[in-house]
């Protein structure tokens, strides 16, 4: 344990309190265990005047109750949460897991306290990261649980995943990890908080991570409905009678391959690994990223907040060599990678051209595993630089349900299946 850097941020009273368990995920979840649902953190801006957009519910000792659908079946699990971004420790003092009873209510049949190291609170350091101990718990893959983790009294918000298409719940201030109702939970956010995986005990199995942007983050996809493009995969391999891979979503909206935002994250070539790599049971990636980075540069800039910011201007050859390098690190891992060309998005000529250049070199370069060609699944065939009608949410670049549906139906199936089993 991480103990000395731990005493120097909390002092030795709460270290002993609250024990941290250590970032383990390469070494201790190897072998039997498989990520089965994980999410992406990305900073939340500190300015006195931010939109409301960005505005974070208050959690000061309060019980936070997420909503989270894992995607392989399993008898034991391991939660992971993340103190990334933050600046002082991150209190929990319970957290529990059980099936979903709807809204915020949860089952207490069957209902598990997570511990680390058979302690039932635990303080992470700014940065740091833990794995839980195994629970025992049923998992049914594609059923709802609700993950309930009451917070130390000076706890807030610096991290968090913002366009989650999921409701989650703040309650009044108190210890609600343990109520069956969802009487005390009167408050609604949109974001995943601190959980950013859990992990199932499943020897044989195997993840495929979808990592990229809003299309792959499932922006203007219905709430509370998993009509995300990798939802319809996770069906669409059930369909198949495919039970032993799971598909996790690690999409962010607004993120871009080579530069960091204020808002929307790490760039991915920096955050593949935290986000990726560090994942038990991951082996095979579908990577879906670069239209940011085209539009990017020529979004104004805005007073106050820029979200867009840096305005880098980019080429076809800057982003075929970012996405070499995140090829090299799946590689170095022993992982398979397969890359996504980028869907239509009514670009004007000049970006147009940079996204053909890159789709071509997606195509026909060779660099990547495999090719998954959702730019053909979703093309206006009459007019190739915009989505099909159908397919469209109204924005012109983010799909809608039947659109992300018909990106899944795009995936090779057996090839990115056999990869994730291997």
């Amino acid at each position: 344990m991480r103990l000395r850097t731990l005493a120097a941020v909390c002092g030795a009273v709460l270290v002993s309190r609250f024990p941290v368990s250590t970032n383990a995920l390469a070494s201790e979840t190897a072998g039997s265990w498989t990520t089965a649902w994980a999410t992406a953190l990305q900073p939340i801006p500190q300015r006195p005047d931010l939109p409301a957009l960005y505005r974070a519910p208050d959690t000061h000792g309060r019980t936070v109750r997420q909503i989270i659908y894992p995607t392989l079946a399993g008898n034991a699990v391991r939660l992971h949460i993340s103190n990334a971004y933050g600046s002082t420790p991150l209190v929990i003092e319970d957290l529990r897991i059980a099936r979903s009873a709807g809204g915020a209510a949860a089952q207490r049949t069957g209902e598990a306290r997570v511990t680390f190291g058979g302690k039932t609170a635990i303080a992470v350091p700014p940065g740091g990261s833990a794995e839980s101990d195994p629970a025992a718990i049923n998992i049914a893959s594609g059923a709802p649980y609700v993950v309930s983790a009451f917070v130390g009294p000076e706890q807030r918000l610096v991290a968090w995943h913002r366009v989650s298409n999921q409701v989650s719940y703040v309650s009044v201030p108190g210890n609600h990890a343990g109520d069956a109702t969802g009487d005390a939970f009167r408050q609604r956010f949109t974001q995943f908080a601190w959980l950013t995986g859990l992990s199932v005990e499943a020897p044989g199995s195997g993840a495929i991570a979808a990592i990229g942007d809003s299309i792959t983050d499932g922006m203007r996809s219905s709430l509370n409905e998993n009509r995300r493009w990798p939802d319809a995969l996770v069906r669409r391999l059930a369909r198949a009678g495919e039970h032993s891979t799971a598909v996790v979503n690690l999409g962010i909206s607004g993120n871009r391959l080579l530069s960091d935002s204020p808002c929307y994250g790490d760039a991915l070539v920096k955050r593949f690994e935290r986000d990726v790599l560090e994942r038990p049971g991951v082996k095979t990636v579908i990577l879906l990223i670069g239209i940011n980075d085209i539009n990017f540069a020529a979004m104004p800039p805005r007073a106050g907040l820029d979200c867009d910011f840096p305005h880098t201007q980019v080429s076809a050859p800057d982003l075929t060599g970012g996405y070499l390098r995140v090829i090299a690190e799946a590689h170095r891992r022993g992982i398979r990678i397969f890359g996504a060309t980028l869907t239509p998005a009514s670009l004007p000529p000049q970006r147009e051209a940079i996204r053909v250049a890159v789709n071509q070199w997606i195509r026909t370069s060779h660099a990547f595993d495999g090719v998954i060609d959702f730019d053909a699944a979703l093309k206006d065939r009459a007019q190739p630089d915009r989505l099909q009608k159908d397919y469209d949410s109204g924005d012109h670049i983010h799909p809608g349900d039947a659109g992300y549906a018909a990106m899944a139906d795009a995936v090779p199936l057996e090839a990115v299946a056999m990869a994730a089993r291997k």
